[in-house]
Order: structure tokens, then sequence, then C-alpha cells
């Protein structure tokens, strides 16, 4: 069962765009007032929905490999992690050169733990907070020139005990469908339909995610609303979108503050939905 969550919001580990640490309350009024004992992410991201709503077990699911592993590696062993991670965030490291050979080699390894401490270092010194990969495989996100890179060891902490509640997998958003139960929440916070109908869709985890993946989304949360499962799906609130959720039960939209860039001036406020499916 859904239990009180503290005041105070856990921020994730990771710089992720897109995060929903700012949704995590609209999140939970609209989850319907019953009985739900595993919140299910197809999603993940960065973790700020998971972080912040306190369930008795979790599903955690995402197409990117080095996000589950990191997520993980930190689960079964934080401190070992914590140690190894914590080397890389001094200055020497905080260095251009530095960084670009540093991505050469995570670009090269196959070692799982060494993956995962050299993706959190470049996800913190890389530009802005994203994770991007070529059509190879390989990241490619440059050098983020930040003066100190925050290490967030109390947030590494925070995950490892919450992840104790929780299952980490790789695939698609499909399986986490396959696996819900009625007494499941699903939260999806798939990559968003693009604000000009014009641009392309998202490029998520080097997969296109596009209008045919947004309509089957919601073909999963209609066959698991016939089985009793709550369903909770946010994207922008577009054309698109509105005619793509008209079946839901409930549309809340909501004004989010975005980031376009990493200048103040570049921050904007942009309508999101979210919509709702429950029996």
């Amino acid at each position: 069962m859904a239990k009180q969550q503290s005041p105070t919001l856990m921020r994730s580990a990771l710089k992720w765009a897109g995060g929903k640490k700012k949704l995590v309350g609209d999140i939970r009024r609209l989850i319907p007032k019953q009985t739900h004992t595993r919140l299910i992410e197809p999603f993940v991201g960065g973790g700020s929905v998971f972080l912040n709503l306190d369930f008795d077990e979790y599903l955690l699911i995402d197409k990117n490999h080095d996000l589950i592993n990191l997520f993980n590696t930190i689960k079964q062993d934080a401190q070992r992690f914590i140690h190894a991670a914590k080397h890389y965030f001094k200055p020497e490291f905080n260095l251009a050169a530095a960084y670009y050979a540093l991505r050469a080699e995570f670009n090269q390894t196959v070692d799982p733990f060494h993956r995962s401490v050299l993706f959190l270092y470049l996800n913190r010194h890389g530009y802005n907070g994203l994770c991007r990969y070529n059509k190879s495989g390989f990241y490619n996100v440059p050098f983020g020139q930040y003066l100190k890179p925050y290490f967030p060891e109390a947030e590494l902490n925070f995950f490892a005990t919450r992840a104790q509640r929780a299952e980490f997998l790789q695939g698609d958003f499909s399986e986490a469908f396959k696996r819900a139960q009625t007494d499941d929440v699903i939260y999806c916070d798939p990559p968003y339909s693009p604000l000009e109908q014009t641009s392309n869709f998202t490029a998520y985890s080097g997969h296109e995610f596009g209008a045919q993946q947004q309509h089957e989304l919601v073909a999963c949360a209609l066959r698991a609303r016939e089985q009793g499962i709550t369903t909770l799906i946010s994207n922008h609130d577009v054309k698109f979108t509105r005619e793509l959720y008209k079946d839901a039960n409930k549309l809340k939209v909501l004004k989010v503050q975005r980031s376009i860039n990493n200048q103040a001036h570049g921050r904007v406020k942009i309508d999101e939905l979210l919509a709702l499916y429950h029996r």
C-alpha cells in the first residue's frame, strides 16, 4: 500500500532531462484512493518518481542498458560503488581532455561495475544532463564545463536503501504491462511528443519513439484498465496528445517549467498532460 511521503523531496543521483520531481505531488493526487502495493515504471529514467512515492514494491524498467546496470550496481553494493565513483569527482577529472578520455574508456569497457562508475561520472560532468548515443551505440554527450560537478553521495545512499524493495529490468514498456497485476499502479513517462509536430519524436536510448509507439503505449493502458490496473501517462499538451488520450478517464493540465538549454533565459513554462486510465 502506498505510504505517506516525507515533506522533503529527494533528488535523483542523476542529472536527467525531463525528470519528474516537480510532478510527484500531482502524480500522487491522481492515483485513485485504493490499495496499491507496487509501483511500476516502464520509463524509470532518473528515478525521481520512484524515489518520492513510497510503495511496498517497485518494478522499474528502462530501455537504457547502462541506466539499469547502474541501478543494479548501486542496489547490490552501494558503498563499493560510492568509493569507486567518488575518485572521479576530483579537479583533475573535470577537464575536457580527461572527460573525453574517460568517455572513450566507457565506450570500450564491457565490465559492468566499471561501466556503471563511468556512467555516473559522464552524467554529472557531461552537457546539460543529456544521455545520448550515436548510431553505433557509443555515448557521445560533450563535456559540460561545470565549475565543480556535484557528487551525489546522500542521493546514492537514499537510492540504495529504497532500491532494496525494487526490481530493475532493461526492456521495453510492453514488458512492464505484461508483468502488471491488479494491485499495481503504472506510471509512464515516455519520450514526449514534440511541441512542434513537424519535428521528430525523441530518439530514446538509441531507439526511435514515434507516433506508433505512443499509440501502442495507450493500447497497453486500455488493456490494463480492463484488467483493473491503473495507468497514469504524462506528455506534452498538444493536439496530437489530446487526441491520443481521448479515452482516458481523466486529463489534468499542468504548467511545468522546462529548461530548453543550460541558460536561465531558456527556461519556460510548458503545458503538460497527465492522462489517467482506471476502472
